[in-house]
């Protein structure tokens, strides 16, 4: 289970920055008292009585975007809401409640997800009383809150806390059925490939509804095991999206990625890898998911063009993606598809591994051991203690000193160590440096430095 996400929601101008920074003891959001500041969701790591979470900043829902990024804003928002396992729904308690307060809780009241109403800038109790107002809105337990004068944050994490999924002992996971979504540009072969799955020996399909321009969804069964594949349109470049159709296409193609296991980046073996393959796979990296590199129609180049060539041309085109397996298929023929197939269900497998914190520690202090961290501020960094608190994707956090002391090559080395040596080498790897509380204890199994 991946690290729950709260998303922090609201109007412009009513402190979504501010709680942001505030809940994460950090400065990281942009604070001004213009509206439209923040455009991209904003991702931290948060812990509150040894619980971790994601906290997520939004822009400001009905923003008009003074460089016509509205449309982008208000996408980015959408994409936040969606993966929301909680809502953190910011007003302000000095102005009352607005239209736009009002069309915010109507977007969120079809969501079957916990929402904790905050009132914010209530900077002292006789405030308090006008938050009743904003009852009206609908939705979830109210809270008054003033992050300048630090009023309540122990309040609102642990009503966080308790709406969090997840919560007690951890069960063993079921064998459930696996999502592979394939993505491409046009004409490389992402349909064909999903017919052949269809049509393969012992396969069983069911058909979703859906249309040719829209995700399509296709479950079948293989060797007894169950699967979903899902089609994606074909992705073009932006500026060459013109009308509101492909537009909707290329969000539902990115939805599809983010309901992936597994994604099937699919290549075709006559073309040269484009700026949309470098934007997508951009995509399926910022949401950490498992991905092969799958070259199509390879039976055209047999004997031509030789499968290191390839290898070699996808590792200099993507370099960050050294460890993102490549398989060469013929979609129409289906060979090599069981292979791949195969192949994701490892990748499945490693994304769901839970290492022991003993094994972590032992890797992580051997690493630091070997290659100490430079000196930062006349000081040596410290890492005290690993522990790995989620899985989809594998999540590592380092409790340090001073997370700002590991430069990025050094965290790219700790990805790299861990990768080596740990049974998820071929997926994608979440790694948080976390500063650790004065008071706080180290779990069992993890030796203290």
């Amino acid at each position: 289970m991946a690290v729950p996400q709260v998303v922090v929601v609201g109007r412009p101008n009513v402190g979504k920055s501010s709680l942001f920074n505030w809940l994460a003891r950090r400065r990281l959001a942009i604070v001004d008292d213009h509206e439209g500041v923040t455009r991209d969701r904003l991702v931290t790591l948060v812990e509150h009585e040894e619980r971790f979470f994601e906290l997520v900043d939004t822009g400001g829902m009905g923003v008009v975007d003074v460089d016509d990024l509205t449309a982008d804003v208000r996408h980015q928002i959408d994409v936040a809401i969606q993966s929301a396992d909680v809502i953190v729904f910011v007003v302000d308690i000095r102005t009352g409640v607005m239209p736009l307060d009002e069309e915010v809780g109507e977007r969120l009241r079809s969501l079957d997800v916990p929402v904790i109403l905050v009132a914010n800038k209530a900077d002292n109790e006789t405030l308090d009383e006008r938050a009743d107002e904003f009852y009206k809105l609908g939705r979830g337990r109210l809270v008054c809150v003033s992050t300048q004068q630090n009023r309540n944050r122990d309040d609102l994490l642990e009503l966080i806390i308790d709406r969090l999924p997840g919560g007690g002992e951890e069960r063993p996971q079921a064998d459930p059925q696996m999502k592979v979504t394939i993505v491409g540009r046009r004409n490389v072969g992402k349909s064909t490939f999903v017919n052949t799955l269809a049509k393969a020996e012992r396969v069983i399909v069911s058909e979703v509804a859906g249309t040719t321009r829209d995700s399509v969804d296709v479950q079948f069964e293989l060797d007894g095991q169950r699967f979903m594949a899902i089609d994606t349109p074909g992705l073009r470049k932006r500026k060459s999206v013109r009308t509101d159709l492909e537009f909707y296409s290329t969000h539902r193609a990115q939805r599809s990625v983010r309901r992936a296991d597994v994604v099937l980046m699919f290549f075709d073996a006559n073309e040269s890898v484009s700026k949309v393959d470098k934007q997508l796979m951009g995509y399926v990296m910022e949401n950490y998911k498992p991905c092969v590199f799958v070259i199509n129609k390879w039976d055209q180049l047999v004997g031509k063009v030789t499968t290191d060539r390839w290898v070699r041309y996808l590792r200099h085109q993507f370099p960050t993606l050294v460890y993102a397996p490549i398989a060469f298929i013929t979609g129409q023929t289906g060979k090599n598809v069981k292979q791949l197939l195969n192949h994701s269900q490892m990748l499945y497998k490693q994304a769901r591994t839970r290492v022991s914190t003993g094994q972590l520690n032992r890797l992580v202090h051997a690493a630091i051991d070997q290659h100490p961290p430079p000196m930062y501020q006349n000081r040596r960094p410290k890492v005290y203690y690993a522990t790995q608190v989620s899985t989809e994707p594998p999540t590592v956090v380092l409790m340090c000193n001073e997370p700002k002391a590991f430069a990025n090559d050094y965290r790219r080395y700790l990805l790299g160590v861990l990768r080596d040596h740990l049974p998820f080498g071929e997926v994608p790897i979440k790694l948080y440096l976390h500063r650790r509380n004065r008071n706080e204890e180290t779990p069992e199994g993890a030796e203290s430095r």
